[in-house]
């Protein structure tokens, strides 16, 4: 997997908004425990090449077998021949574009409906809540093992389902975490530190709103944020807060003020200096580099 260190950009995309994609009825009930296709019956009919988006509800997992891909998540570029896995959380932004004929899966489930892979208590929820690209480490066994579960009726076929689909993520997991990793009790509050973030981005929320829903004192949530990002609680809601800018201006074409207001900036002066102080430039001028790539 090769990092080509610059971001895409899809001048086509006019819309105000990154697509948040409703895939197989994301806001009804999901139609089945998970859906499972073919990297060929996703791509091939939209000629291998699949807009940048996410999906505000959905886990995905890709396993590219063969072929080549080009990447795009939340705005950084990789290029990728086979074999490799990729994992994709909820609210992350990413694009494909596929050399026609690549083989693979993506398997696709409602993060609700297993707690025991993203609940707050659960072991996987940190490294799944990542998204990464890593070395396929033998795990197409498990898509093929999902893909003939999915596509056939059979006794206990749910249950069998759930199980294949959480030795799976199991298997996700640990290819994802970091050699060494020691997780410590503030993991899950920090994931969901940063869900809350998204989403009140534009409603003014302050560090007292956030722990309040956490359930924990602004100290606690300070010490609990510094010990798992080294940041402090400030630090880690402003980068959050660049982040979704950077994704802003990289996938719409909302004017710089209108993304700092989006991000609940009512001053786009403040907005200016903010971003210029994180990212190092103006925010027209990261537009405009990335234009230039």
């Amino acid at each position: 997997m090769d990092d080509m260190s610059k971001n895409w950009y899809f001048p086509a995309m006019d819309s105000l908004k990154i697509p948040s994609w409703q895939l197989y009825g994301e806001q009804s009930p999901f139609p089945d425990l998970v859906h499972i296709e073919t990297i060929t019956d996703r791509a091939a009919g939209l000629d291998w090449h699949i807009a940048p988006h996410r999906h505000l509800h959905l886990h995905q997992v890709f396993l590219i077998l063969s072929g080549e891909a080009r990447l795009s998540i939340d705005g950084k570029a990789l290029r990728g021949a086979s074999q490799f896995l990729m994992n994709m959380p909820r609210g992350h932004v990413h694009g494909f574009a596929f050399a026609a004929g690549t083989e693979g899966f993506v398997l696709t489930l409602p993060a609700a409906d297993f707690p025991e892979l993203f609940g707050p208590e659960a072991e996987t929820r940190t490294a799944l809540d990542r998204p990464f690209v890593a070395p396929d480490q033998g795990l197409a066994p498990h898509f093929h093992e999902i893909f003939r579960l999915h596509g056939a009726p059979s006794p206990l076929r749910r249950l069998k389902l759930r199980a294949a689909v959480l030795r799976l993520c199991c298997a996700v997991a640990e290819a994802g975490e970091p050699a060494g990793n020691d997780r410590g009790e503030g993991d899950a509050r920090i994931s969901r530190f940063e869900e809350l973030i998204r989403a009140h981005l534009a409603d003014g929320w302050q560090l007292a709103d956030y722990a309040r829903a956490l359930g924990v004192s602004e100290r606690h949530l300070r010490r609990l944020c510094l010990a798992a990002t080294g940041l402090s609680a400030h630090g880690f809601l402003e980068s959050t807060r660049l982040r979704e800018a950077c994704r802003l201006l990289a996938y719409t074409r909302m004017r710089v003020q209108e993304v700092g207001f989006a991000l609940g900036f009512d001053d786009p002066a403040y907005f200016a200096r903010t971003f210029r102080r994180g990212m190092g430039m103006a925010a027209s001028d990261y537009r405009r580099r990335l234009e230039q790539t």
